[in-house]
């Protein structure tokens, strides 16, 4: 609790005190005028004093307003009690909504503890402590446990296992040694970490990843444009219609004023829009802030509007539902075992560090006997001959083995496949594929169960490769051979033919995708190993780079967009309701109390669940 949530809670108990003793206690006149005063004066003062300089400020029409001239008329009028109570029932609406900010606002600050206070860096052989703005790239800077990462870079020396549930919103902490990339925001959890930097602090991730979220309420929800376009005309309304029913109906029919003038003081407190103005920004700030809890940062409320309405969800294919690494899928032999086939193209391929070749030694996971390799000799553009226990051995593509009239099966295997030939015999292929994330076809499968139309994929890959993936993840099409400019293309398309209430949203990760990500309705960037022209692009960013968050944040938009819903819905029924009660002399100042107080606290209760986020299967 803050010291303004402290300070108005013990005045909200104060006057409390003071307003159940001038019910109980048997004071009449001037005695109990003085108590119910004291009382409106704890509780109310600063709301007086806000009318009165917003006024001088040319801010007439605003709840401070509505709220001192109902509370000052009651107590011209006699009702001490009602006028009092209305002030501290509505303080104690203030107290909620502020505590419900707060409450909101905490995973958010959460998220920017993530801003490192310092950066050891190694100087002259020695550790000087420095703000992490004045580290340069290149330099090494040395992260002890329990310390911040301050900024990316790659590790040189040291390992560790690495928090990063402040980025991610995952408890699972990550193993990292050297040669490996880091980026900043994580926590070092064991070992010493000596890290030469990639980017400046204001390029790296933490940097980037704070200004989003500091920018993330400029962009307003059209639910929260027109709340804010609804008061503005609103509060002016019911002030002159609180005039016109206090001075109208008595010079028409020759009642007295006092009446209708009671009557018009509760149309004033009824009529304040505090729900709403409340309510509504409340309950976007909050799915926000549930979404960052899930490792979904969300750039602003009106992503979360468009989002709630996403039918279409395009998916580039590498780096978003691949890893965009190269893994051994296949192993097909003709007359020897998957281990040999295995083990002699590793030998083959172990001077060479082209990524088929790593995948190919990673997928043998063995130590490498160089003793047993008498030669190696690369064959640009088809593969590589060696010399390997005494044998020769030959590995590559198709042209390979054709140049040395080495006859191959027939396969219908897709992918990258490496063809085995030793001593001119045909041992078989390996095929080798972009992995698919293990939670990749998990994606699709909940997108689908959330109500999304179609799944699509584009990419630049061979219509067999991308059909067999889209086979797999069973998306509903698949557009191939595509370049940058071609998928720009098909998503124009797609957004020309879709219905003009429903969005489109496209999730990438490359530089090439940056385009796409900026045309679609909504772009969603891979922010754990996506591009920072990717991120940049974006509209939503998934800090795992898991597609399963995906089917997360659109269930959290609607979620929050629904509680959006139910406030305006619920505050304007009882509002009107009440207003035409008041205004034909059946609501009193209590009932104008739960208008106002009542229902506010109840729409800010219901927005406060936006926040409470449940895992989403």
């Amino acid at each position: 609790m803050t010291k303004r949530q402290k300070k108005l809670l013990t005045r909200i108990i104060i006057a409390a005190v003071i307003y159940i003793a001038g019910i109980f206690l048997p004071l009449e006149g001037i005695p109990q005028l003085t108590l119910y005063l004291l009382c409106y004066a704890v509780i109310g003062w600063d709301i007086v004093w806000k009318a009165i300089t917003n006024i001088t400020h040319g801010q007439i029409f605003d709840e401070n307003f509505l709220m001192t001239i109902a509370t000052v008329g009651a107590l011209v009028l006699g009702e001490y009690s009602e006028g009092v109570a209305v002030m501290l029932f509505y303080q104690i609406g203030e107290w909620f909504q502020s505590y419900a900010v707060s409450k909101s606002r905490k995973s958010i600050t959460n998220l920017m503890d993530i801003r490192p206070d310092y950066a050891n860096v190694e100087r002259n052989g020695e550790l000087q402590q420095v703000d992490p703005e004045e580290v340069k790239v290149g330099d090494i800077i040395i992260v002890r446990p329990g310390e911040r990462i301050p900024l990316d870079g790659t590790i040189l020396k040291g390992t560790s296992t690495l928090d990063t549930s402040a980025l991610t919103g995952e408890s699972m902490p990550r193993d990292v040694e050297a040669g490996m990339d880091v980026i900043s925001g994580c926590i070092n959890q064991t070992g010493i970490l000596h890290i030469r930097t990639t980017k400046e602090f204001g390029e790296s991730t933490v940097s980037k990843i704070l200004d989003l979220v500091e920018n993330a309420s400029d962009k307003k929800a059209k639910t929260e444009n027109f709340i804010t376009r609804f008061a503005k005309y609103y509060t002016p309304a019911v002030v002159i219609g609180a005039l016109a029913l206090a001075i109208l109906p008595p010079l028409i029919t020759g009642q007295p004023f006092m009446a209708w003038i009671y009557r018009a003081l509760t149309f004033l407190v009824i009529s304040c829009p505090c729900a709403l103005v409340i309510s509504i920004p409340l309950s976007f700030f909050g799915g926000i802030g549930g979404a960052s809890k899930s490792g979904v940062l969300v750039k602003g409320s009106n992503y979360l509007e468009i989002l709630a309405n996403t039918e279409i969800v395009v998916f580039d294919k590498t780096g978003t539902l691949t890893k965009g690494s190269f893994a051994v899928t296949e192993l097909r032999t003709e007359g020897v075992s998957k281990d040999q086939l295995l083990e002699i193209a590793a030998y083959a391929e172990d001077y060479s560090n082209h990524p088929i070749s790593q995948s190919i030694k990673k997928a043998y996971n063995k130590v490498i006997d160089s003793s047993r390799i008498q030669d190696v000799q690369e064959i640009a553009g088809h593969g590589v001959h060696a010399i390997i226990d005494g044998q020769s051995v030959f590995a590559g593509n198709t042209k390979l083995m054709e140049r040395e009239g080495i006859t191959i099966p027939y396969t219908s295997d897709v992918g990258t496949l490496i063809y085995i030939a030793v001593n001119n015999k045909y041992w078989g292929h390996i095929v080798i594929e972009d992995e698919i994330k293990p939670d990749a076809a998990e994606a699709i499968t909940s997108l689908k169960s959330c109500g999304v139309r179609q799944t699509i994929m584009l990419t630049g890959d061979s219509d067999a490769v991308g059909q067999k993936v889209a086979s797999k993840l069973g998306l509903d099409h698949a557009y191939t051979e595509l370049l940058p400019a071609d998928k720009v293309e098909r998503v124009e398309r797609l957004l020309s033919g879709k219905n003009d209430k429903t969005s489109l949203a496209f999730v990438g990760d490359g530089i090439n995708d940056a385009p796409v990500l900026a045309r679609a309705d909504v772009g969603i960037a891979m922010g754990g190993l996506g591009s920072d022209a990717a991120i940049e692009a974006a509209d939503v960013v998934l800090m795992t780079d898991e597609p399963s968050k995906i089917a997360t944040v659109i269930k959290i938009a609607r979620k929050t967009l629904r509680i959006a819903h139910e406030n305006i819905v619920f505050a304007l029924a009882v509002k009107f309701l009440v207003l035409f009660l008041g205004a034909i002399g059946y609501a009193s100042m209590w009932a104008a109390v739960f208008a106002d107080v009542g229902v506010s606290v109840i729409a800010i209760l219901n927005a406060i669940r936006a926040m409470n986020v449940k895992k989403y299967n």
